[in-house]
């Protein structure tokens, strides 16, 4: 029989721009489901923030930050139309390059990863408390 399960994490970063690994609290979230067999939805549920696959390496993240103020960068915050009441046009950017959401398979009762693959929640206009959703569905 299908079974379905919803928790919302929350997480507040100390820093405007921040990565963090989430992958335990989402094993943990597959734990309290009891699904052995599905699919797991991990998403971002504020347009400024992400979630993303890759591997838990300082350096790469160091260099996510490069690239992506190459892409969108936060200053001037003029050049940003979308800046007025607010100065995040950045973040939004930024959360289009590095996505909304994962899907990770669930086998055998755990994330059925690749090698290095970790789950992450890319922050891009922080120190706000923000949400991100974990949807399992399986059985």
């Amino acid at each position: 029989m299908m079974k379905s399960f919803r928790k919302e994490l929350w997480f507040e970063t100390a820093k405007r721009r921040e990565y963090v690994n989430i992958t335990r609290e989402v094993e943990v979230c597959l734990a309290e489901s009891g699904i052995k067999e599905g699919l797991c939805l991990v998403n971002a549920m504020h347009i400024t923030a992400s979630v993303f696959i890759n591997d838990d390496e300082g350096c790469l993240h160091s260099d996510f930050e490069t690239w992506l103020e190459k892409l969108a960068p936060e200053k001037p915050h003029s050049q940003y139309r979308h800046n007025g009441y607010e100065d995040n046009a950045d973040a939004h950017m930024k959360r289009q390059l590095m996505g909304r959401e994962v899907v990770v398979a669930v086998t055998n009762g755990h994330l059925d990863f690749g090698p290095w693959e970790q789950i992450f929640y890319g922050e891009y206009d922080g120190k706000r408390r923000k949400r991100v959703l974990v949807k399992i569905i399986g059985e």
